[in-house]
Order: structure tokens, then sequence, then C-alpha cells
């Protein structure tokens, strides 16, 4: 299994429900953490703090967060299963997002600071998420995933909103006519 990137079309589906918390779900997930991980570890400066199945091409409504989103050395992550919104609130923050399916483009993106979120975890317990600030950008990004939703798509101020990362470790912005209008792996139906 590997991450799929733009313009890959599966990236553009809507997500399955998941019916039986099986075997099957499990090595799904067991897949995502340790994709997840090899991802971080060809990127030093990043760090992967969460995945949807899409991003491998399965179609399947599974996401995982990262447990610790401050401390890389903390390598575990939580399995959602189905999760859905049912609420966002607080205000409209903008901030840097990325994401292992767009390669070396970040963006400026807006989203609410509070979320709420129901799913299932692995063992089958439903839970309920009071999210705030980065972990509900977090899986707001995810659930985005599920729906065929990338976070480029967010992104209203295109001329000013687009970054990538040097060698260094650092955003520097990209010239939006130069660099991203007209690039078909971002926006492969425009």
């Amino acid at each position: 299994m590997k991450i799929i990137t733009t313009p890959d079309p599966r990236l553009r589906e809507k997500s399955t429900k998941v019916g039986v918390i099986d075997d099957e779900i499990k090595e799904i997930i067991e897949n995502m953490r340790k994709l997840s991980l090899d991802w971080e570890a060809e990127h030093p400066y990043e760090l992967s703090a969460a995945m949807a199945a899409p991003q491998m091409g399965v179609n399947k409504r599974i996401i995982i967060v990262r447990d610790d989103m401050e401390d890389k050395s903390n390598a575990t992550f939580t399995a959602l299963i189905n999760p859905e919104v049912i609420k966002t609130e607080g205000k409209i923050k903008t901030d840097y997002e990325g994401c292992l399916s767009v390669p070396r483009i970040y963006g400026l993106v807006p989203r609410p600071t509070k979320a709420k979120i129901k799913a299932k975890l692995e063992d089958g317990n439903e839970v309920r998420i009071k999210a705030e600030d980065d972990l509900a950008r977090v899986l707001l990004h995810e659930i985005d995933h599920l729906n065929g939703i990338l976070f480029i798509d967010h992104i209203k101020d295109e001329k000013k909103a687009f970054y990538e990362m040097n060698d260094q470790g650092d955003l520097v912005p990209l010239d939006y006519d130069k660099n991203i209008k007209d690039n078909k792996e971002l926006f492969p139906d425009d």
C-alpha cells in the first residue's frame, strides 16, 4: 500500500460507511498507521498528524489521529470509524494546512475553532469528541477526505494563500499565477 496523491480521482470520491469492525478493518487501520509513520520518516521537518483511508485508496470512512501532536517521538494514533461532524462553532480561524496527498503544497485554510464529532473506536465503542483549535482543524480536514474534499478546496484568497516547504523546513510563498493556477495535479477539473 502507498499514499496516493493528487490528481488521483479516488481522492475525490465519497467514502462508504464501515459496517462491521472486523480483521480487514483493523488491517486497514494498521496500514494507515504504518504509512503515516513511513511518510513522516521521509519528511524530517513535518509531522504526520492524521490520515484518512481514502489517502491509501481505500474507500472506507476511517481516519487516524495522532495522540500527541506536540511530541513527534510519540507515534501512537487513535482510529475513528465512521466519524461525523455533529456541530461546528467558534470563530473562523485561518491557519496553515498541508496534506500527505497534496505533496509540497501548504495553504491558509479557514476553519471553525471548535467541532463536535461522533465516531466509533476500534473496539466498537462510540465516542463523542469536543475538539478545539488544532485538533478541531485536523478532524475537520480528515473528515473532508471522507467526502472527497481536499484542503485546497477551502482556500479563498488564492493569490496569497499557497506555500511550499523549503529545504530548511520553512514555508515560503508560492506565486499563484506561476505555480498554482494551471496546476492540473491540484485542480484537474479546472
